[in-house]
């Protein structure tokens, strides 16, 4: 939804892995941006038009059969344009006598960029920087009136502007953080090139979401699915201030949970927040669906229905409730469907995709543009303590989709246990905030091991921990070897049925945060 009370930015989508990068780093400057496949219908745009259109870059050749298109009616907007990579080379495309064709040499990495011709665009970036490539295409000739303006040692386009109008385009990646001034460069479009102060904050959000609430919602009812997280946690909150009691929050002990975790949150959500909130035990029916699973695909669909049969038993006798609440997240839709463009699909969320009609209920998501750090700052406007706020992200599924293989109450009991031990000792040791996420996975694997005399024969779990900004991309956490080594000994002490513990060093990309 375009929020008609501030300027903003399209992002069409070609299919980049980097699209959502570019969003990110435009809300970082409060600025308000929204992604839209490149085929969108640009008439749904007229009654607010962009203040700038930027193009993402994507996987495929302008050149090949049935590569994304550009609906060059952008142009006749006369708003500043900044193509991406692929962007670039699709405005080279479509203007004559601009052509590209495949480089002799493909450029992948670390590049160093010179600047040929001091712009807007380029306003504070020193003459030589670092910048990040991908791509296999170069372009061979420029449309009439635009002019390089940066190059590479095997680019010699690696920017490029029309001479007379605010149109740019760069060859390279600024939205990854491997291209040193990137966000400089992002910055310099979107202030100086398109004229936008930047005033999306949070408090902003919050006062027209709860307005778009209440005109959606009108005088209708909503239950909202608690998860015991954060983005549930805050659409709650926000919920709860637009309508009030015509609220009703379900809380559901899926047995998925960490230790503790259930009692714990549903008195936070009680004595703290004050959300009509009701707690449901629903374990042995989860565990009754679950056990024997081991499919990550079919955990997931299983966890998603189930918790859908729940919420609807609850609404079974009372009739008057017209929306679920969901705190959907734009990095959950990006992972599971084509949300607003061709980016891949990675792994399906259990609370994306819609409801089955049998519910008769309307989906309320007001977070879903939202990335994970914008939430947690909107849950902090909202009044909700930092000592929730600040909990690492934890996933629909739980603990369900930390346990590979196939599923048991003793397994989930031996991950339980595992996790409290390693998430106290970050705690204890001052580590818990300087990390994004960490967890622990039971691993499939039960190996040899010796404890005093005797032999064991027991599993394997691995710990894991991220550094993240949105959690789009994460650096495995450098924690400290004597940490490693204590959380170690602890668990394999303490929890009768590990006897091997590893850490896993891999970043996402290539690998996900979560191992299922």
């Amino acid at each position: 939804m375009i929020s008609t009370q501030h300027s903003w930015i399209l992002i069409l989508d070609f299919g980049s892995q980097y699209t959502q990068l570019i969003a990110r780093r435009l809300r970082e400057i409060n600025v308000y941006c929204e992604i839209h496949p490149f085929n969108a219908d640009l008439t749904a745009f007229s009654s607010f038009p962009p203040s700038g259109v930027i193009l993402s870059g994507g996987p495929m050749s302008v050149n090949d059969e049935g590569a994304p298109h550009l609906n060059t009616h952008i142009f006749s907007w006369d708003v500043p344009v900044l193509g991406i990579c692929y962007g670039l080379q699709i405005i080279a495309h479509t203007q004559k006598p601009g052509s590209v064709s495949k480089s002799d040499k493909r450029e992948f990495g670390r590049a160093e960029l010179i600047l040929d011709t001091a712009c807007p665009l380029f306003d504070g970036l020193p003459e030589t920087s670092q910048v990040w490539m991908s791509h296999g295409d170069k372009l061979n000739a420029l449309p009439d009136q635009f002019e390089v303006i940066a190059h590479t040692s095997n680019a010699p386009v690696a920017a490029a502007r029309h001479q007379t109008k605010p149109i740019y385009g760069v060859q390279f990646h600024p939205e990854v953080v491997h291209t040193e001034h990137g966000a400089r460069l992002l910055t310099n479009f979107a202030r100086i090139v398109c004229g936008l102060e930047g005033d999306w904050t949070p408090a902003s959000f919050i006062e027209e979401t709860i307005a778009n609430i209440r005109k959606q919602v009108g005088s209708d009812k909503v239950i909202c699915a608690l998860s015991g997280g954060v983005d549930s946690t805050v659409t709650a909150r926000l919920i709860h201030q637009a309508i009030g009691d015509q609220l009703l929050c379900v809380f559901v002990d899926n047995g998925l949970l960490r230790k503790n975790e259930f009692e714990e949150v549903l008195s936070m959500y009680r004595d703290v927040l004050k959300l009509p909130v009701r707690g449901v035990d629903r374990r042995a029916l989860f565990m009754k669906r679950l056990h024997g699973v081991s499919d990550p695909e079919k955990k997931r669909k299983i966890i998603g229905n189930t918790f859908i049969d729940v919420f609807d038993e609850e609404v079974a006798d009372d009739k008057s409730f017209t929306w679920l609440a969901q705190g959907t997240l734009y990095p959950d839709v990006i992972e599971s469907v084509s949300f607003k463009g061709p980016s891949a699909t990675i792994k399906s969320h259990h609370n994306v995709g819609g409801l089955p009609e049998k519910m008769n209920l309307k989906l309320l998501e007001p977070m879903r543009e939202l990335f994970k750090d914008e939430v947690r700052a909107v849950g902090r406007t909202l009044g909700i303590p930092d000592s929730f706020i600040n909990r690492h992200p934890f996933p629909g599924p739980g603990l369900g989709i930390r346990v590979l293989g196939a599923l048991s109450e003793e397994k989930l009991d031996l991950l339980r246990e595992a996790d409290a031990i390693f998430i106290q000792g970050l705690r204890e040791s001052g580590l818990y905030d300087k990390v994004w996420q960490a967890l622990v996975v039971l691993l499939p694997v039960q190996s040899v091991g010796v404890m005093g005399d005797e032999r064991t024969y027991e599993f394997t779990v691995a710990l894991r921990a991220v550094t993240s900004v949105d959690g789009m991309t994460a650096d495995w956490a450098q924690l400290p070897w004597d940490f490693l080594a204590g959380i170690s000994n602890r668990i394999i002490n303490e929890v009768k049925g590990i006897n091997r513990v590893v850490y896993d060093v891999s970043s996402k990309p290539p690998a996900t945060i979560e191992w299922e």
